[in-house]
């Protein structure tokens, strides 16, 4: 997540989970993963949060509905179905991934190490997490929000 909050600096709030390929395992976050995201995202903000997001599937179905309409200080809006044109965090994804062109990591476990170091890295550099927003054009100065 990119988090904006006026007179604070642009910030990343991340979340990894490593898939090993194994029986039973998910693949991706589930809606209770999100939920525990966006709590610590209010926990870290100290307020109300407006959230925008993408249509994927465990973003708008009952069970993320009536999770969101649990927490009163979370307001949602959806971005337009298929946009990630729209969507910052699509950049910051496109951003990482072409800087792991060359890399040969021998475990996943190293190639996670890799990832959270340049997700760290990119959390204490406000003006390109800045420049990802500008780059929707959706806003324009993120520093005047």
């Amino acid at each position: 997540m990119i988090c904006l909050k006026p007179g604070q600096r642009t910030r990343l709030i991340y979340r990894m989970m490593i898939y090993r390929r194994r029986k039973n395992e998910r693949k991706g976050f589930n809606e209770t993963d999100y939920a525990r995201l966006l709590d610590a995202a209010h926990q870290q903000l100290g307020g109300p949060i407006v959230l925008i997001w993408d249509n994927i599937n465990t973003h708008v179905d009952a069970l993320m509905r009536s999770l969101i309409d649990t927490r009163p200080w979370l307001t949602v809006f959806y971005l337009p179905t298929y946009a990630p044109e729209l969507n910052p965090v699509e950049i910051v994804w496109s951003h990482l991934k072409r800087g792991l062109g060359n890399l040969a990591p021998c475990t996943l476990d190293d190639l996670a190490a890799v990832i959270r170091s340049r997700l760290k890295q990119m959390q204490y550099r406000p003006d390109l997490l800045d420049a990802f927003l500008a780059h929707t054009g959706l806003i324009t100065d993120p520093r005047s929000t």
